[in-house]
């Protein structure tokens, strides 16, 4: 069975002007990458937990910030290589500098021995519809696109 992720796509502002709030890749792979190195803040739901219950502790666990609304269910969507990633639309808004990570071990340089620690996400920012299209993973496009085509909100 496809491995099941579930994430929070927060969003600030009216229909006509809404901005989305995403976060970039952490770790040395990502540094200097920025189109399509950021992606919504998700994770891997455990056995037997709620979908929704791992979007908002991933959401707290990748950003530092909490999502305090019930949000809006956009649905299931497929990644390439088989991830199901489950997307919840929150209104909200944070301060991207003030965002805190959580964070992974990684051998770096690889076959160094070296374990060195780094931020899962490095830093978050708000993005319109087309900057948001531009700078998401290509697989998280679709998600993009059905928030701003069912939350009423008009391209940048």
């Amino acid at each position: 069975m496809p491995l099941m992720s579930a994430g929070i796509l927060l969003f600030r502002g009216t229909a006509a002007h809404a901005e989305v709030f995403l976060v970039h890749h952490g770790g040395p792979y990502w540094a200097n990458k920025d189109e399509g190195a950021w992606s919504v803040p998700k994770g891997i739901v455990n056995a037997d937990e709620d979908h929704f219950a791992c979007a908002l502790r991933e959401f707290t666990e990748e950003t530092g910030f909490a999502a305090e609304d019930s949000g809006h269910d956009l649905g299931i969507f497929r990644l390439p290589g088989g991830k199901r990633l489950h997307i919840w639309a929150i209104a909200g808004d944070c301060d991207p500098a003030k965002l805190k990570s959580n964070r992974f071990e990684l051998e770096w340089p690889p076959r160094s021995r070296k374990i060195q620690l780094f931020p899962e996400v490095d830093r978050g920012g708000w993005f319109g519809q087309t900057d948001a299209c531009r700078k998401i993973a290509q697989g998280q496009r679709a998600i993009i696109d059905t928030f701003f085509n069912t939350a009423g909100g008009a391209r940048d």
